[in-house]
C-alpha cells in the first residue's frame, strides 16, 4: 500500500490515516504508519521544539523541509510493501509560499496561485515516486469552507497553519496541486457531512481497484487464518 494523503488543515487527514491503518490491520494484516511530520511546526516535536522551529529564519526552514522531504521519498522506503505519506511536497507547494516565507511568489492578500519553486519541486518528487512505486495512490481529503472554519473554532490546534481568511484560497490551492499532480491514481473524499466511518467506507470502496498484488496476497493470507 503506497498512499499519499493531502488536503487542507482540519479536513480530516490525520483522522482518516488512523482509520486506514486500523482497517489495513484488520484486512491486509498491517500497513506502514503515515509519515505526518512535515507541517511547520511538526506535532511530533515537544512544545519547546515547536516554538523554536517557528522562530527559524525562512532559509533555515526551507533547508530543513527540503532535506526532510528528500529523505522520505528515498528508495529504501519503497523497497517495502507499504509506504504512506501525508504528501509533504503538495502541502509545501500550498503552505510554504503563503505561511513559511519561501517557495514561491508571496502576497499579503493571496488573490492568485503562487507560481514557483515548490510546485515545480512537487512534480519532480512525484516523478521520482512513480519510478519507484507506480502503484502509488493520491488521496485528496477536503471539506467545505464552512466545515473547515467550524472545526477550527471547535477544536483549535496549538499552532494552526491555515488562517480563517485564507480557507477558500487554501482549499483551491490543494485542488490545483492535485489537478497538476503526475499521480493519476486518485481518490477524492469530502468529509463535510460524512462521519469517520462513512469516510473510511468511501475510501475502502474507492481503493479497491488500486489494491496491489502484495495487498491482494496479504488479504488472502489474512482470510485464511
Amino acid at each position: 500500500m503506497y498512499l499519499l494523503l493531502t488536503g487542507c488543515e482540519y479536513a480530516g487527514k490525520t483522522t482518516l490515516a488512523a482509520q486506514i491503518m486500523a482497517w489495513a490491520e484488520r484486512t491486509i494484516g498491517a500497513t506502514a504508519h503515515f509519515h505526518d511530520h512535515h507541517t511547520i511546526p511538526s506535532t511530533e516535536l515537544s512544545p519547546e521544539a515547536q516554538e523554536s522551529l517557528l522562530e527559524l529564519h525562512p532559509q533555515a526552514k526551507e533547508m530543513l523541509q527540503r532535506f526532510m522531504i528528500e529523505y522520505h521519498i528515498s528508495p529504501n522506503f519503497y523497497t517495502k510493501p507499504d509506504h504512506n505519506l501525508m504528501a509533504p511536497f503538495i502541502e509545501e507547494a500550498v503552505y510554504a509560499p503563503l505561511y513559511y516565507g519561501y517557495g514561491g511568489e508571496q502576497s499579503a492578500a493571496p488573490a492568485r496561485s503562487p507560481a514557483g519553486q515548490r510546485s515545480e519541486m512537487a512534480r519532480k518528487m512525484e516523478r521520482r515516486i512513480l519510478d519507484l512505486a507506480p502503484d502509488v495512490v493520491l488521496v485528496l481529503v477536503k471539506a467545505s469552507p464552512a466545515a473547515i472554519r467550524q472545526r477550527m473554532r471547535a477544536h483549535p490546534h496549538p499552532h494552526p497553519v491555515v488562517r480563517e481568511q485564507d480557507v477558500e484560497y487554501v482549499l483551491r490551492r490543494f485542488e490545483e496541486e492535485v489537478a497538476a499532480s503526475l499521480v493519476q491514481k486518485r481518490i477524492v473524499l469530502d468529509t463535510t457531512a460524512a462521519t469517520e466511518a462513512e469516510t473510511l467506507d468511501e475510501f475502502v470502496a474507492a481503493y479497491e481497484p488500486f489494491l496491489t498484488n502484495e495487498d491482494l496476497l496479504r488479504i488472502r493470507q489474512r482470510q485464511a487464518q
